[in-house]
């Protein structure tokens, strides 16, 4: 081949974008009827896993981090659509107040763990300190090394506890995170998603990458090991992951089997306001 015929990168990955509707090297894409098939089916497996959980007084704590647009809230969602938020709970924290900054670092996301009979999701972490806050210079180098020297004690505490901890870091591609921040801009209902820091981490991409590899130097233990998800597929990286935490904690069927709705109460003459009486929600459909 004469160095006129050869294609740049670029021309080559729209070569076979055109032709395969994704970029070379990513995994086909499942049938909807598949998917729909096993999100319906892993969805009624985790009402029956926080039955269990209620059930034994269980304390659950789920961590889910990773690249920005790694679809993260979307396995969150997923996992949470059909589950009671009684016993399932999402925390996802924003930014620290200024008392919140002069508290010991891990306070804020202790008064978060769960009960006995409960399961937290936690939408980012207290693993924030090791990635964002390290990367945006958010915390100094003696509050970072004492996170990373600290962070397996605490897990570790947790542990001993009798608290049930699964942590999952969300890997997405360098040309998946770009396809998905472009879908983002282009539709109005999905902007608010892409923060001013967000886009910063898009432009960091090589500083979150040394960054996450130090995490996992420190806190890629054997009883807190971090659980890789490959999120370049979104509906693959939801029923990976579901699955995968559905086999961490053994559990059994104890929903309730039959349920008798009982008959309602005779009315003994009661008569209730008239209708007009009320003000009601206009009928616009």
């Amino acid at each position: 081949m004469g160095k006129k015929d050869k294609c740049t990168k670029e021309e080559m990955k729209k070569i076979l974008k055109k032709k395969s509707g994704r970029l070379e090297g990513l995994p086909k894409k499942l049938k909807n009827k598949i998917y729909n098939k096993e999100i319906e089916r892993l969805q009624t497996e985790m009402v029956k896993l926080e039955e269990w959980i209620k059930f034994k007084g269980l304390k659950v704590v789920v961590l889910f981090e990773g690249r920005d647009a790694a679809g993260k809230g979307g396995v969150i969602k997923r996992m949470t659509a059909r589950t009671n938020p009684r016993i399932v709970r999402i925390a996802a924290l924003g930014t620290p107040t200024e008392r919140e900054k002069m508290q010991w670092y891990f306070q804020r996301y202790a008064s978060y763990l769960p009960a006995a009979g409960e399961m937290v999701l936690f939408d980012r972490s207290w693993y924030n300190r090791a990635g964002v806050e390290r990367v945006m210079g958010f915390c100094t180098d003696a509050e970072y090394r004492d996170f990373l020297n600290f962070c397996p004690q605490f897990e570790k505490e947790l542990l001993r506890s009798g608290t049930i901890l699964i942590k999952y870091w969300f890997s997405v591609s360098n040309d998946v995170q770009e396809e998905r921040f472009q879908e983002r801009l282009k539709d109005p209902a999905r902007r608010w998603k892409l923060s001013p820091m967000d886009l910063q981490a898009r432009a960091r991409w090589v500083d979150y990458s040394k960054a996450k590899d130090v995490m996992f130097e420190y806190t890629d233990t054997k009883d807190s090991p971090w659980h890789v998800v490959d999120a370049n597929d979104k509906k693959c990286a939801r029923l990976n992951c579901i699955s995968h935490l559905l086999s961490q904690i053994p559990y059994k069927d104890v929903t309730q089997k039959k349920l008798a709705i009982p008959k309602r109460q005779k009315d003994k003459g009661y008569k209730r306001p008239p209708l007009n009486k009320q003000r009601f929600v206009p009928a616009v459909y």
